[in-house]
């Protein structure tokens, strides 16, 4: 699974794949918006332009017929396959490593008959949750659901008197961010994903995690970023998680205090198994006992 060097833009080669894994790999680059090379965004008119008489003169126009002035944005294609940026449109921002790697999870789990749900803790617009519905139904399942657990308004501001390793942590500070539920939710309707195996969590981790109604989960995706939401998910998820199930944690190869909360969980808790680099971000293992 590790990856040395962006080897993900062409289309895979090869008859072999089955109508399924097409199907997947089409979803993939809809959510991280790779099929779409260019976007236009509302342009950033400088001041010394908006003031302008002749702007202010348009500006009736534009509300009148419904217009707006936009500039065109060529993307980072290399960017959107890696997962390392914010993006304005597309569902997820996780890049395709990392949807490949959920992809593997999830068909490993349900070829292997590896009981409980899927959850994703921090779920931004729903992207990579929208894909793990896709995959259940890709692969016929017909009993697990997604569990999406966030607070849908951000991330809490630091708990640096209980969590040291997150002081100044600036997370609850960024905007894009805070996706509402509504949002989300509409999100899952466009790609015909809602049902009744779609579940949200809203609230803190904290608050909503350690009674989440899920009494067995064979993934458990953690994307908190922070040591603080590592640790509230991984205390209490880990102890549902089948034995051949899959942690997969976002941040780990980014963000030091989510490596270090995964760290300490792992060393109180003994677990031994190897951890897998997914990208340069993410990592995961499977559970053996």
């Amino acid at each position: 699974m590790e990856n040395a060097g962006i080897t993900r833009l062409e289309w895979p080669s090869g008859d072999e794949q089955s109508p399924e894994e097409l199907y997947l790999e089409l979803m993939k680059r809809v959510l991280t918006g790779l099929v779409r090379p260019q976007l236009f965004v509302p342009a950033d008119i400088p001041p010394s332009v908006a003031d302008a008489p002749e702007f202010q003169g348009l500006q009736p126009y534009l509300q009148q017929h419904n217009l707006a002035i936009v500039e065109r944005v060529t993307r980072d294609m290399e960017s959107r396959v890696d997962g390392v940026e914010w993006i304005p449109d597309g569902e997820t921002m996780i890049g395709l490593y990392r949807l490949d790697n959920v992809q593997h999870c999830v068909r490993e789990v349900v070829r292997d008959g590896i009981a409980g749900d899927l959850i994703e803790t921090g779920v931004w617009r729903g992207g990579a949750c929208i894909f793990m519905r896709a995959c259940l139904k890709a692969f016929g399942d017909k009993e697990k659901t997604v569990w999406l657990a966030d607070s849908f308004k951000g991330l809490p501001p630091p708990s640096a008197d209980v969590y040291p390793a997150d002081v100044g942590d600036l997370h609850s500070t960024y905007g894009q961010l805070a996706i509402s539920r509504e949002q989300v939710e509409e999100n899952f309707k466009r790609y015909g994903m809602l049902d009744d195996r779609v579940r949200f969590l809203e609230g803190w981790f904290k608050d909503t995690l350690p009674n989440a109604p899920a009494e067995r989960y064979s993934v458990i995706r953690l994307d908190g970023d922070m040591y603080e939401s590592t640790m509230d998910a991984l205390s209490a998820l880990y102890h549902k998680l089948s034995v051949g199930g899959f942690a997969i944690i976002d941040d780990y190869l980014w963000h030091k205090p989510c490596a270090q909360a995964v760290e300490d969980f792992r060393s109180k808790h003994g677990i031994t198994e190897p951890v897998v680099k997914v990208d340069r971000a993410g990592v995961f293992w499977r559970r053996e006992r």
